[in-house]
């Protein structure tokens, strides 16, 4: 036992990890709590009492782990130095309660138009964070729906999932990557889907084959919903899509309208047909009645 870190230099060495982070991200990360903290006195914890007994899988150690939980006899095995070789023994209990989270970051979550100030992505990534906040409070594991990314746990969990938001490159398309996730976890997915369906279609699929259930959350500028322009309006592709001259943008309202009800009726379905939920938000509203949802639904399962 002689390999475990001493306790000065964990906490020396979270305290320079938070001060780095802390450096990048305190609006967002203070927002996302305050969020949290208002939502959470008005729900119940969704901690359930019991863990699972039948074997799923061993792990490597992530943050917010505690050294309670490592099999040692597995991490002696792995013939690798402290704490890079270090493994929990997870069960399926453990997998179920597992909540995977995405929030899309491709180039049309980069907008916002002049009604308000910030773009989709940050409406998104706060409410993630909020989210996971949420959930790690009550003892829950999160995970972030991305290449090589491992469940977090505890406060260390969030401050390590907001470093992740913050590094993260943007993605092309605006739907989650194909990683392994554990069966029977819940999944939340922030964006636009403003993807054709059948493309959201067999992502959704996909996730509800393996199995998992969730939800989907549909964050839109004000501008998306109401198309508020007059006159003759150039609207500019973001994601490889071109250029658009509409020589009256106030005759198309209608069928513009239409068309994204069509959109969000199509995603309703979808979710349906996949046992996922379906709600939609528009960033100049307040987060929490927002983030109250995607809890409440989790909730639900």
């Amino acid at each position: 036992m002689s390999s475990l870190p001493s306790a000065a230099s964990r906490a020396a060495t979270g305290a320079r990890r938070a001060e780095a982070l802390g450096a990048r991200l305190p609006p967002l990360l203070v927002a996302a709590e305050r969020v949290a903290s208002t939502v959470a006195q008005g729900v119940h914890g969704r901690r359930r009492v019991g863990q699972g007994d039948s074997f799923w899988q061993f792990r490597p150690f992530v943050v917010g782990d505690t050294i309670a939980r490592i099999d040692w006899r597995q991490s002696a095995k792995s013939g690798r130095t402290a704490p890079h070789g270090w493994f929990v023994r997870e069960t399926e209990w453990e997998a179920a309660q597992t909540v995977g989270l995405w929030r899309d970051s491709s180039p049309s979550m980069r907008w916002h138009s002049r009604l308000v100030p910030l773009e989709k992505r940050e409406r998104a990534t706060l409410l993630l964070l909020a989210l996971a906040a949420l959930l790690l409070r009550g003892g829950e594991r999160v995970m972030l729906i991305a290449p090589d990314e491992r469940p977090l746990a505890g406060r260390a969990g969030l401050d390590r999932l907001a470093a992740m938001l913050d590094s993260e490159a943007p993605a092309e398309i605006g739907l989650p990557p194909r990683v392994r996730l554990p069966r029977h976890a819940s999944v939340v997915l922030i964006g636009d889907f403003l993807a054709p369906l059948d493309e959201i279609q067999a992502e959704i699929g996909r996730l509800s084959a393996i199995p998992v259930s969730g939800t989907m959350l549909q964050v839109l500028d004000p501008a998306e919903v109401e198309l508020p322009y007059s006159g003759r309006i150039r609207f500019r592709g973001v994601e490889h899509d071109g250029d658009t001259l509409i020589p009256r943008v106030e005759s198309v309202r209608t069928a513009y309208a239409a068309r994204l009800k069509a959109q969000q009726s199509g995603l309703a379905a979808i979710c349906a047909a996949a046992g996922f939920s379906f709600a939609t938000h528009r960033t100049d509203h307040p987060p929490e009645a927002a983030l109250l949802g995607l809890y409440t639904a989790l909730s639900a399962r």
